[in-house]
């Protein structure tokens, strides 16, 4: 059922974006190449790269005068590291990159809206890829001394932070992308939990560095975004089916977020994957360990859980040989997307909020994305990115006045059309649309854009039926039914 209500005053209202999708000017004022500009100079995604993208190297006026159309409060942005360390270390600064993001930052605190930086959002520098990347733990200390530099150069401006975009698709994309194209070996069983290790490590070791050193002086709060579907089981009452989706969820959310929230890797993790290597005739499990050091180290290291959630999943388990596995699929009534993994599922959202707030102790929780994409036909009146917003925001909604999880703030997932990763421009997930057919690269208000708008001035949804509300525009007012 709908229900109608609104978040608590300060709650924070946002939209996102990342520095390779949107930024462009590659190779502009000494910036070096990232994983990214490399991997996608090849001949495949429709030829598509971020060489241009948006253009936002060139348009913070533009990028900034529509987000003051949107009336957010916070702006989620990605800094590109080698865009200001050009070979990934300190050994030589870009002073061009950082008054870039100088720049920036000085424009959004000029219209009142706060900076959310995440650090690193997959834009690895090339040249520390060319050493190892992720897969060579010496990253973890060249990712604390990249830390470092931002922190003393914007701290004093920038109060909201987030160490890692998404670890989980990241040690993805490093393992079974990037990697397939280099012609290195992918190593599929081994790699993913070495990368993964590494990405727990430096984002401990920025956690310690910004709380031992800055955060007396610059009183800002700092964490890391983890993502994750939510986990249902095909058959809700079938034992192996429940079993299945607990088992994906921990393998997914937990990987990442038990560490980090409660300390070690979890229990289901630790035994299947061991299961697995000594049935492969490995001598010790294929996961890493952490030292007793480096438990008490890692655990902890967040002021608030960053969550990014798109869609559900129906699990039931698959064997492969003598090995049990989960497979993974949607129910054919749920509305499609632009992206093939994306059906519109907003009952997920209420529950995976509320399996965070059992399991990770109730953390302040912001929402650093969430959104859905289109493909095909360019259309401005984006009706089904209203719906999915008001029925996913409305579910949030439930999970903070019903069940009462410590919900801080929402950041929609994205600002503008921008290059989707490996699917380049065909998936849109803006809330402007990017004529790239004009060299100007206008950015263009969907009607999402003027709905998330009400939404933000109405801090939720007031009840129209308690009486005419200033925030609520005639669009806002014809959704909200009670029959819905």
């Amino acid at each position: 059922m709908y229900h109608y209500g609104t978040f608590p005053q300060g709650f924070s209202w946002g939209v996102s974006s990342s520095a390779y999708q949107i930024e462009g000017a590659w190779n502009a004022d000494r910036k070096g190449p990232s994983i990214w500009d490399t991997f996608t100079q090849k001949p495949v995604f429709n030829d598509d790269n971020g060489d241009i993208a948006c253009d936002s190297y060139n348009k913070i006026e533009e990028d900034v005068a529509i987000l003051k159309q949107l009336k957010v409060t916070h702006y989620r942005f990605s800094i590109s590291w080698s865009r200001v360390l050009p070979d990934g270390t300190t050994k030589h600064i870009n002073e061009a990159g950082i008054n870039y993001y100088h720049r920036l930052v000085d424009a959004l605190l000029a219209a009142n809206i706060e900076p959310h930086v995440t650090l690193y959002h997959w834009d690895l520098p090339q040249a520390l890829q060319d050493t190892g990347g992720w897969e060579n733990e010496a990253i973890v200390f060249k990712f604390r001394d990249y830390a470092d530099l931002i922190f003393s150069r914007f701290g004093h401006k920038v109060k909201f932070w987030i160490t890692i975009n998404e670890p989980y698709n990241h040690v993805l994309q490093m393992c079974l992308f990037v990697r397939a194209f280099s012609g290195i070996s992918l190593r599929p069983g081994t790699l993913p939990y070495i990368v993964g290790h590494h990405l727990i490590k430096a984002h401990a070791e920025a956690w310690h560095l910004y709380n031992d050193t800055y955060r007396a002086s610059q009183k800002g709060i700092i964490s890391i975004t983890i993502n994750s579907d939510w986990t249902e089981p095909r058959n809700p009452y079938k034992q192996e089916d429940i079993d299945a989706a607990r088992r994906v969820l921990q393998f997914y959310i937990g990987w990442f977020a038990h560490p980090i929230f409660n300390g070690d890797y979890n229990d289901i993790m630790k035994t299947v994957i061991r299961e697995r290597s000594l049935a492969a005739g490995l001598p010790k499990s294929r996961l890493p360990e952490f030292s007793l050091e480096e438990i008490k180290r890692i655990k902890g290291t967040y002021d608030y859980f960053g969550f990014n959630h798109y869609t559900t999943v129906l699990t039931s388990p698959v064997n492969y040989g003598k090995l049990q596995g989960a497979g993974l699929i949607a129910d054919r009534t749920w509305l499609d997307s632009g992206s093939s993994w994306l059906k519109v599922s907003p009952f997920g959202f209420r529950k995976i909020l509320n399996f965070i707030k059992k399991e990770y102790g109730n953390p302040p929780i912001i929402i650093t994305e969430n959104g859905i994409s289109e493909r095909g036909p360019f259309n401005l009146n984006d009706i089904h990115r209203s719906y999915y917003y008001e029925k996913y925001i409305n579910q949030m909604l439930k999970a903070y006045l019903l069940d009462d999880v410590d919900i801080r703030g929402f950041t929609a997932w994205t600002l503008m059309d921008n290059l989707e990763w490996a699917t380049g421009f065909e998936e849109r997930f803006g809330l402007f649309y990017v004529n790239r057919s004009d060299p100007n690269l206008p950015r263009v208000p969907k009607a999402s854009a003027a709905f998330y708008t009400t939404l933000i001035n109405c801090n939720g949804f007031p009840d129209p039926a308690l009486g005419p509300h200033e925030c609520l525009n005639p669009v806002l007012e014809g959704k909200l039914q009670r029959s819905d």
